[in-house]
């Protein structure tokens, strides 16, 4: 679909780590890859080869660099800087631990694709039009595994913010 995560541009500019659960299922994950490789946006996975898939612990991509603990990706972060390397962004890719059911995930997006081709939804506003549409069909259950990643996204990047005061 090439609908890529709008950040893309800032973080190619920004030296800044990001925390997240991987890019949202709903994007063009493949896309969003490539093109983070090709701005020079470094990624690394928190206890994981697979790239995450926001609500699903693996979306089919793997990652080439994983790290174990927050001390190592504060060296990575000081490496960047030390090495001026820091001219883009850091992703730190941490899965969601409880990711929401694979079957149920996979019918709610192809529905909710369905749902936008028919009403012409099409650019900027599928985003926002299939989140709502998972929102609604999944129950809550999206709202529950967005806030554990909100929690488990938080704790490690305070831990990283720990770890490299510690160095």
């Amino acid at each position: 679909t090439f609908d890529e995560s709008a950040d893309l541009t800032a973080l190619s500019q920004l030296d800044i780590t990001v925390v997240c659960a991987g890019v949202k299922s709903i994007l063009d994950v493949a896309a969003t890859l490539e093109r983070l490789e090709t701005l020079a946006i470094g990624v690394v996975g928190y206890k994981t080869t697979a790239f995450p898939g926001f609500y699903l612990t693996d979306s089919g991509f793997t990652i080439e660099h994983s790290v174990q603990n927050a001390s190592e990706i504060a060296k990575i972060i000081r490496a960047r800087e030390s090495l001026r390397t820091n001219k883009s962004a850091l992703i730190v890719a941490n899965p969601v631990k409880h990711e929401m059911d694979r079957k149920r995930h996979d019918a709610i997006l192809k529905s909710g694709l369905a749902g936008a081709r028919k009403a012409g939804i099409i650019g900027k506003a599928v985003t926002p039009f299939l989140l709502e549409h998972f929102h609604r069909t999944s129950e809550g259950e999206s709202l529950s595994v967005n806030i554990e990643i909100i929690k488990s996204n938080s704790a490690l990047a305070a831990d990283i913010a720990v770890a490299k005061q510690h160095q």
